[in-house]
């Protein structure tokens, strides 16, 4: 079957992606070739199967999709076109928090909040705007050619995800492994969530220490003129201190512990006690203990038993517990807060100091320590099956350096807070009942139905938990709940889990892949999600900074492909990558894919129009007598798609493609075309098989890259030589597998004698600036690839424009006097100066540029020989006309040799 509209062979004068790709993926995807072939007759098929990392539906894709969507699809079509199994599952991601944020501005736009409208009717419009994003990123990933079952595709608020989420969820808590407690969590006052300590970006800012008085309080808790001094970067938390810590062993304060001081903003005193995780050089080596403020004050008082106050809400004012401070935005109130103690002489110093701050991922927002109830995966029990899995190799990084990053939070890993106070995602499967406050779960043998009454008592008035799931609770069940987990006989798990590659970028690592690992081993029995963690890294800006909306440096991938095409983006994206490392995407790397695009197409337009119907295209069989040429292209054709194929498999994508760039380009359409066109054109039509053979191979070693402009020309292609496995389309037809028999070092060594040849003819004419189409004299000496240089004496002549072309076995048979001569490995070359352009106007030429640059030498000459001028001027400025007086006399130096070569 063709797919190309006019006749089979016709090709265009130029490649137009615009009127080639959305038709040929809809034939691709019409005929099912995105869809895995199953085992096979035989039952030998291996199943090669990716997970498409889901997309949030918050919008358009970026480039840092449109790399993973290139890199996956690389390896997806290799696979494919290598026979095996190959299933490439899509997705999206409901992203909670950040969905539910951008459908709270839109709402805002119309003058609506959402706790007016309440939550059914708020969650209604996020499926309305689900819909919409969900579509348009499909239609994204059409265009950047993803060739994914579609008809496999998940979202994980679909019914299977959600049913995996639960029985997750209850199989976790009756475990022991999920409970419910009051912790000290990381709050975004914006978003009106709990965040995990990985949604909590920490960056530099400048602050303030403040150096505070604590009066030491008496035996009846009232101040004394005695005080202990405490240095604090939050003083608008002081009122909710509960103690002040010292170092057991420091002598500066020893005799305070077990006595009291008193709060500076308030008379209530509070114990002084000790504790080893005070610093002593620290600050002023006394800690104001806030439990309720602070993640090391919270685990200091639970160790002392201390009281927690909240003097900070979840709007970020001051609460009640604040006193006078109370309704206080947290930052106003920290200015009247100084302001007092000021007032008070309870200040003794302020210093600026530079200290890392948290903000949430999400909003920016500076994010609030608060002590709240939340659910908590207990996660060291997940973890340690988790970091054997990679230890013992199950599991391999690539790249491997990530190994030592992922170990050191998987061995200090926290429990992990999975509620959020949102709307949006998997509600929390936990119903509280009114009347005895027993917590009920859905049974673990039928997690979908919603529980009628109580565990406990058997009311039935009970109420489901307001809060949802952190997002990523249910990606981290992406590998296995996308393939029918927890249906134990489904069949998609049972043929294609584990996954073989989990593909994404390394910074989220611990976000998404690290958990992936726990829950999946969990779940399926001790069964690993993925072979292979390939991890790729940031698409830059040009300068090297990272894209942002915010720096209004971002690239819309779609605009890339409406002006240079989808096969060009994917080359610049692929060649610029190699595992783990950034990489900067510019025009300049985009132009060379659609440049390569090109080539591809008029090299091949060439081949085709060259091919007549009833010749014959059967490749003679190897060891067959043939010309140095062809035997070198097919031997230098079998060594890269050995080098090729290794390289994929070794994920090395971007070395890959530029080797089979480099051979298509600098080898085939550079060297053998040109060799071939003169054979042809002297009525010679036996390097046809040749041609088509390496452009077949070539077409097939470029299509996981390039997939649209070399499906579009192998079906022409096709319809002078039909694929001999009777294969319709390039994406399903097999990729190459190298012949050792078709290997000639010796065609190859001899061969690249030529080359170096030509190259030294094209290198004269360069320096002494031969006009282009001037035909030259030339002599080839070099007796060990003079039988080659005769053979191939049509091609060396048409290649380097000479003739006549002499080829001598020894320097003694080529002139020496008016000559110019190129030393070469393999012999040398000599070319008249006659034949190389009109002797009278080049020696008048360079006479004259000779009286200029003597012109020049004596003016640097005289001034830096005049001692006013070099006693004075500048040593950098001195320095600078010596090296203008260097350059010169070099260059006169070459002229002056130039005019006598030319006599």
């Amino acid at each position: 079957m063709t797919t190309t509209e006019s006749s089979p062979r016709e090709m265009a004068t130029a490649y137009e992606p615009a009127q080639v790709e959305q038709r040929l993926y809809e034939w691709w995807e019409a005929n099912g070739f995105f869809q895995p072939s199953g085992p096979g007759p035989d039952g030998k098929r291996q199943p090669f199967t990716v997970i498409m990392p889901p997309p949030n539906v918050t919008g358009e894709l970026h480039l840092g999709h449109a790399l993973t969507t290139a890199i996956e699809d690389i390896l997806v079509r290799w696979h494919r076109m290598r026979g095996d199994d190959t299933l490439w599952l899509p997705g999206v991601d409901h992203a909670a928090i950040a969905v539910q944020n951008v459908v709270e501005r839109e709402l805002r736009r119309e003058g609506i909040e959402r706790r007016d409208i309440g939550r059914e009717e708020f969650l209604r419009h996020v499926w309305t705007w689900v819909h919409k994003t969900r579509d348009a990123i499909g239609r994204q990933h059409r265009r950047l050619g993803a060739s994914a079952d579609w008809t496999r595709e998940r979202f994980t608020m679909d019914e299977g995800p959600q049913r995996a989420v639960r029985q997750t969820f209850v199989n976790l808590y009756n475990d022991g492994l999920i409970y419910r407690g009051e912790r000290l969590i990381n709050w975004c006052p914006d978003c009106g969530t709990a965040l995990s300590d990985l949604e909590v970006e920490h960056a530099d800012e400048p602050g303030s220490f403040w150096y505070v008085r604590y009066p030491v309080a008496n035996e009846n808790g009232e101040a004394t003129d005695d005080y202990i001094v405490i240095a604090t970067t939050r003083p608008e938390t002081i009122p909710a201190d509960t103690a002040v810590a010292v170092h057991p062993e420091d002598d500066r304060y020893r005799h305070l512990i077990g006595r009291r001081v008193v709060v500076p903003t308030s008379a209530r005193a509070i114990p002084v006690i000790a504790d080893e995780a005070v610093s002593i050089e620290g600050g002023s080596g006394a800690l104001k203990v806030t439990p309720g403020h602070d993640p090391v004050d919270f685990e200091i008082g639970q160790r002392h038993g201390l009281p927690v106050l909240t003097v900070i809400g979840l709007d970020a004012r001051m609460t009640d517990a604040a006193g006078e401070y109370a309704g206080l935005d947290r930052f106003e109130a920290r200015e009247r807060v100084v302001a007092d103690l000021e007032g008070r002489g309870l200040i003794e110093k302020i210093e600026a100091y530079t200290h890392s701050i948290g903000h949430c991922q999400r909003s920016g927002t500076i994010v609030e320590p608060l002590l709240s109830e939340q659910w908590f995966v207990r996660t060291e029990p997940l973890a340690r099956p988790a970091i054997e899995a990679v230890r013992d190799g199950r599991i391999k990084f690539v790249p491997q350096r990530f190994d030592r990053t992922y170990f050191h939070w998987m061995e200090n890993i926290r429990d992990w807070t999975i509620s959020r106070q949102i709307w949006w995602g998997h509600r929390i499967p936990v119903w509280y009942c009114d009347d005895c406050r027993t917590m009920t779960l859905p049974a673990a043998d039928d997690p979908m139905v919603d529980p009628a009454t109580c565990a406990g008592c058997g009311s039935a008035r009970i109420h489901q938990d307001e809060d949802t799931l952190d997002t990523w609770f249910s990606s981290g069940l992406w590998p296995h709940s996308t393939l029918g987990w927890p249906d134990p006989d489904a069949q998609d798990l049972r043929r294609y889990y584990p996954t073989q590659v989990m593909e994404t970028g390394y910074d989220i690592i611990f976000f998404w892949v690290a958990r992936m690992i726990m829950l999946s081993l969990y779940n399926m029995d001790g069964v690993v999600p993925f072979e292979t963690v390939y991890l790729h890294g940031l698409v830059r800006a040009p300068d090297g900074s990272k894209m942002s909306k915010s720096k209004g440096n971002t690239v819309d991938p779609l605009q890339l492909i409406d002006s240079y095409g989808t096969d060009a983006l994917r080359y610049a994206l692929i060649s610029s990558t190699s595992p783990g490392n950034d990489q900067r995407i510019t025009d300049q790397r985009v132009e060379a894919g659609r440049n390569l695009g090109n080539k591809l197409w008029n090299a091949s337009r060439f081949v085709l129009t060259m091919v007549e119907d009833g010749d014959d295209l059967a490749l003679p069989p190897a060891g067959a007598p043939l010309p140095l040429e062809d035997r070198w292209i097919l031997s230098r054709t079998e060594r890269v798609v050995a080098s090729v194929d290794e390289l994929l498999g070794k994920f090395e994508l971007g070395e890959a493609m530029r080797q089979a760039r480099d051979f298509f380009w600098d080898e085939f359409a550079d060297w053998y075309i040109e060799v071939a066109k003169v054979r042809v054109r002297d009525g010679d039509r036996s390097p046809l098989p040749v041609l088509v053979h390496v452009l077949d191979r070539t077409l097939r070693l470029l299509h996981p890259c390039m997939p649209f402009v070399t499906e579009e020309i192998w079906q022409r292609l096709v319809t002078v030589r039909p694929d001999p496995a009777g294969a319709s389309a390039l994406i399903v037809a097999a990729y190459p597998q190298a012949d050792p028999a078709r290997l000639d070092d010796e065609a190859e060594h001899t061969f690249a004698a030529l080359q170096d040849f030509v190259r030294g003819i094209r290198n004269v004419r360069a320096e002494k600036r031969v006009e282009a189409a001037r035909w030259v004299e030339a002599y080839l000496v070099g007796a060990e690839a003079a039988a080659a240089a005769r053979a191939a004496a049509p091609a060396i002549e048409a290649l380097a424009r000479v003739r006549p072309l002499h080829i001598v076995d020894t320097p003694e048979q080529a002139p020496t006097d008016g000559v110019v001569t190129a030393v070469l490995p393999v012999g040398r070359v000599v070319l008249p100066m006659a034949g190389l352009f009109d002797l009278d106007a080049e020696r008048a030429r360079l006479q004259k540029q000779i009286a200029e640059a003597e012109g020049e030498v004596t003016r640097l000459e005289a001034k830096l020989g005049n001692e006013q001028f070099t006693a004075r001027a500048p040593e950098q400025v001195v320095a600078k006309e010596r090296e203008r007086l260097a350059t010169a006399r070099t260059r006169l130096d070459g002229l002056r040799q130039s005019l006598a070569e030319v006599g």
